[in-house]
């Protein structure tokens, strides 16, 4: 047992043998003044679970129930942070306090003007982060252990200290901040309540502001996922992300090796406005809020991830604003995609229609983790799914599957499996199933299979995906067109020696008068085969959507395309006749070659307009134009 001694009042000087630690950890330590109070509050946590240990051993009596309390006085504008924890004797708080628990502290200040990043735990900054806020720092501790004596220490930010005895009948902790004039706000109950939640909300000790418990407490990501139903999952999700609707699906994270780190990943519906560069995933350290910007935790494909990532061995800097990269934290990310990995092949293996359904909101976190990490790659290979054009099927092992609003999805491999011999390198597919309507039609009428792959990312997992199979062929469905596509029937040529195809191209070389567009004539299969479409030969489309890319805007027409005539469409038909001078006008006079040119600029135009080619300003133009060539057609009768 400790015997008490009175305590002799005495004077003297925080021995860290120089006077710049202030002026540091006010100006250059802590980014945020707040934080102050989540450090006071986890050093109470400390002093909470040091007096746990202690009792455990025999050291000191047990106590009640852990708690820190949270007080304000307006009038003397003073806060007050108390613990009933181990409390600390008079030479405790000479040594921990004055000395600022640095093992040396000439030799902190040294290193941490030379390097910024110094991490958390080597030294005992956080009762200190009370100056940024306080002209005046008292502190109140009575020691757990044996009769040992309250003791009374104050601080007004200068080296300067005194230490004296004081009143304070059970063991624990108070410190009493002197609020400056400018930091006058913490002394408003709900600037409290806020910093509470924000940084102590999962603090396993109950913190009490003016007689109330604030703080939750119980952090659902320490238990096991066998303690976790469905529904506490999606409590706390909609505690954390209130109005944001329910989650997708979770990945419950717990490892003790290499390192200690437990969390909860949520897959958010998707809504458009993912955060791909500082994300959404909160940070906590031994259950304490950090940070909600972890960058240089999760692999960047991750980012829009939701919910709460705990460790206490990820690298932080002093004042926990900033983390380390090195090799732990590299660790933890190739940790973390590799769960996220295997919890999207559980779903699709266990729950293959769930997994359609959601696909669309998985798919931008699939696709662009598959193209920047080589082993998430090989997680997700056979995980990727397409809309498909083919019926879904029926099954536990369907593919194509079914998913809510009679939309199918397949897998490359499933695709594959299909094809016939002749075409099983070809991977056919559609990025707008309005803009290439037609090709696409033309494409089904002869039962050809077609994958969509109309999202923005698709336009770089395309060519990312011949990359990695190079033995396949992606073609566009309005790149080219086979000959499983044409009629092969022959044309007779006229006493001039020219077949119809001939002479449709002059007319269209004529009417276009442009050497960039390249005209070519063929009969198409199909009753609902269009007169005329835009063909974009596959590499200067890409070409062309890269360099949009690099621009940042959207893809165009590209000036150099190809315009396909089908010669066995009727409207087409009839141009060759009035290009011919086989129609006759109600007068009797032959059509002019003016109008057969403004019927083959319109096909052109219509064509360009199906795939998005007619820029705003020349859709007032062609609108004209139109309503011109329907007045020639009736006035001749046509």
């Amino acid at each position: 047992m400790i015997s008490a001694v009175v305590l002799q009042a005495e004077q003297g000087q925080i021995q860290i043998h120089t006077e710049n630690i202030f002026p540091i950890i006010k100006k250059a330590v802590y980014s945020g003044h707040e934080v102050f109070l989540r450090e006071l509050v986890s050093n109470g946590v400390d002093a909470i679970s040091k007096r746990r240990m202690a009792s455990m051993a025999g050291d000191c009596s047990e106590g009640p129930e852990g708690k820190i309390s949270v007080r304000i006085d307006r009038e003397a504008k003073t806060l007050t942070i108390s613990d009933n924890g181990i409390g600390m004797t008079a030479d405790e708080v000479k040594r921990y306090i004055n000395q600022v628990a640095f093992s040396s502290a000439e030799d902190f200040l040294e290193k941490y003007k030379q390097e910024s990043d110094a991490i958390i735990g080597h030294f005992g900054l956080g009762f200190y982060s009370s100056f940024m806020v306080a002209k005046q720092v008292e502190l109140v501790t009575r020691s757990a252990r044996g009769e040992a004596e309250a003791v009374r220490w104050s601080c007004d930010g200068s080296p300067n200290f005194s230490l004296e005895a004081a009143e304070r009948s059970e063991p624990g902790t108070d410190v009493i901040l002197h609020l400056m004039e400018e930091e006058e706000e913490y002394i408003e109950p709900a600037r409290i309540r806020t910093l509470i939640t924000t940084y102590c909300d999962f603090m396993p000790v109950e913190v009490e502001l003016e007689g109330e418990t604030v703080n939750k407490r119980e952090a659902p990501w320490r238990k096991s996922p066998r303690e976790l139903t469905d529904e506490d999952y999606i409590e706390l999700y909609r505690y954390l992300y209130p109005f944001q609707g329910d989650p997708l699906l979770w990945v419950h994270l717990n490892t003790d090796y290499p390192y200690n780190l437990q969390g909860i990943l949520y897959f958010p519906k998707s809504t458009g406005r993912a955060d791909w560069e500082k994300g959404e995933i909160k940070l906590y350290c031994n259950q304490v809020f950090v940070s909600d910007s972890i960058k240089e935790v999760v692999p960047r494909y991750l980012l829009p991830l939701r919910g709460v990532i705990d460790s206490p061995d990820i690298p932080l800097n002093v004042s926990r604003s900033a983390l380390q990269t090195d090799r732990r934290v590299r660790s933890i990310g190739n940790f973390v995609a590799k769960k996220v990995g295997d919890r999207l092949k559980q779903l699709h293996r266990d729950e293959p229609k769930r997994y359609a359904e959601i696909w669309e909101s998985l798919a931008p976190f699939i696709k662009i983790g598959a193209m920047e990490d080589e082993k998430f790659a090989d997680q997700v290979a056979e995980l990727v799914l397409f809309g498909t054009t083919a019926a879904a099927a029926e099954g536990d092992a369907a593919d194509p599957i079914a998913a809510e609003g009679g939309k199918a999805f397949t897998t490359l491999g499933g695709y594959r499996s299909r094809l016939s011999s002749d075409n099983d390198k070809r991977i056919l597919y559609c990025t707008d199933e309005a803009g290439q309507a037609g090709a696409l039609a033309l494409w089904k009428s002869q039962g050809a299979e077609v994958l969509l792959a109309d999202t923005f990312i698709d336009s770089q997992f395309i060519p990312w995906l011949e990359y990695r199979h190079e033995e396949l062929k992606f073609q566009r469905v309005d790149s080219e067109l086979d000959d499983s596509l044409q009629d092969k029937e022959s044309e007779l040529s006229d006493a001039e020696g020219k077949d119809n195809s001939e002479k449709l191209r002059d007319l269209f070389k004529a009417a276009l008068s442009n050497d960039k567009v390249t005209i070519q004539v063929q009969a198409l299969k199909g009753e609902n085969a269009p007169a005329a479409l835009i063909l974009l030969p596959e590499q200067m489309r890409r070409m062309n959507d890269m360099g949009a890319l690099m621009e940042q805007r959207l893809p165009g027409l590209p000036e150099h395309h190809v315009l396909l005539v089908n010669r066995k469409h009727r409207l087409v038909e009839g141009l060759i006749k009035l290009s011919a001078g086989s129609v006759l006008t109600g007068t009797g006079s032959s059509p002019s070659q003016e109008l057969a040119d403004n019927l083959g600029r319109h096909l052109y135009e219509m064509a360009r307009l199906a795939v998005g080619g007619l820029e705003p300003n020349e859709l007032a133009g062609f609108q004209q134009r139109s309503c011109d060539l329907m007045g020639q057609l009736m006035e001749r009768g046509l």
